[in-house]
Parts: C-alpha cells; sequence; structure tokens
C-alpha cells in the first residue's frame, strides 16, 4: 500500500505516517525504482501498536527505543 492507504488504514494522519518514518518509528516495506514507499500489513500493525503505546503514555522515543532494544517483533508482540 502506498503512504496514504496506510495511514488510511492505521487510523492516523499521512503527516503522522511521515512524522513517524523521520523519526525511526516506522521503515517502509519496499521502496520501488522511483523512490515510492509501499508498506503491508505488518506495518499498519505496527502504527497501530505506536498509537496505543503513546496513548496509554508511552512518549514517541520510548516506543521507539523499545523497538530498537527488539522488545516488541514487527507484528508488536513481545519477542
Amino acid at each position: 500500500m502506498q503512504i496514504g492507504l496506510t495511514a488510511k488504514h492505521a487510523g492516523i494522519s499521512r503527516q503522522t505516517l511521515q512524522y513517524y518514518l523521520m523519526v525511526g518509528l516506522l521503515e517502509p516495506t519496499e521502496v520501488t525504482s522511483s523512490g515510492r514507499r509501499l508498506f503491508d500489513e505488518s506495518a499498519v500493525k505496527r502504527i497501530r501498536l505506536i498509537r496505543k503505546l503513546n496513548q496509554s503514555g508511552y512518549p514517541l522515543r520510548a516506543i521507539r527505543e523499545l523497538f530498537l532494544e527488539g522488545r516488541f517483533d514487527s507484528k508488536g508482540v513481545d519477542s
């Protein structure tokens, strides 16, 4: 899915998704030869997890650290 459709499926704005990309919370599943960023369902699940954690009081920086430490896999469950 392209960025706009991914954002819609995840329930966030396109700008929020772009911010998640910028700060390293999310990476595209694929980048086409023309530079389009594409995402799959696991990316949508990760975005939803980010939102839930953030709404529970975790700052985005802490969420990013959890992902970097490997505390969550791409599906959002403990590794």
